[in-house]
């Protein structure tokens, strides 16, 4: 596919064909989507957009990150329907076919992003690993946590700090939720860090929401903002596994 985007007759026939996955898992994506003019209008010619089948999050952003720097492209984050475009091009990636023969289609959040919505903003599967891998550009390693599972894959550590602009863009706590909930060695998840309860994601949310009363937390450390949690937390911090 050349570098491009979909028309706005392309995005209706693609919210089309997401409406029928609902009821039909086994629907095909139009074949004519990226290459009717009606539906596709090329930016620049002479990009192509590899067919790669990435296996994390982080393999998109960086191909993302390299292919959008390559190409010149301002205001990229609110181009919806380029994204789009990037989406239907690597939907066997983002909803891939499952044992049963189907397709498990996901909130449409997750395939059309929701640009003016900044707590959904992030959700958009392709676009959301792109955000946060530009962010944490000087050292993506932080973002680990954010960046470790497979492209279709959305958890409970991604809902939790991705919703807000604050905890995402703040270095300390990027690193931290890398150091509570991801694995180095088995490049993974820990696990028990996508559970609801105590040390949990959604707790430390909690927590860090009632430091931000007291505290600076863009000007803290990752060891000061660790040194502030609760016992809670000891499972995940001092966890290898």
């Amino acid at each position: 596919m050349k570098l491009g985007r979909l028309t706005p007759l392309g995005m209706e026939r693609f919210s089309q064909f997401l409406d029928e996955l609902k009821t039909n898992p086994n629907a095909e994506i139009p074949k004519d989507l990226l290459t009717f003019p009606g539906y596709f209008e090329t930016i620049d010619d002479e990009i192509e957009i590899m067919p790669y089948k990435f296996k994390t999050r982080l393999d998109v952003a960086k191909y993302l990150n390299s292919l959008i720097t390559s190409s010149g492209m301002i205001d990229v984050e609110r181009d919806v329907r380029f994204w789009v475009a990037l989406t239907a091009f690597y939907f066997d990636v983002l909803c891939p076919i499952e044992k049963n023969g189907q397709r498990k289609i996901l909130k449409r959040a997750r395939y059309i992003p929701e640009t003016q919505n900044w707590r959904r903003y992030y959700r958009h599967l392709l676009l959301g690993s792109y955000l946060v891998y530009r962010t944490h550009l000087d050292n993506p390693e932080r973002a680990m946590a954010l960046l470790c599972k497979e492209p279709h894959i959305f958890t409970d550590v991604d809902e939790q700090i991705l919703a807000y602009q604050e905890l995402v863009t703040n270095r300390s706590v990027v690193e931290l939720t890398t150091r509570l909930y991801y694995n180095p060695k088995t490049k993974n998840l820990k696990s028990g860090a996508q559970t609801k309860g105590v040390g949990s994601p959604r707790r430390f949310v909690t927590i860090l929401d009632q430091f931000s009363l007291t505290w600076d937390l863009y000007a803290a450390t990752m060891e000061e903002i660790l040194n502030l949690l609760p016992k809670e937390f000891d499972k995940f911090a001092k966890s290898n596994g």
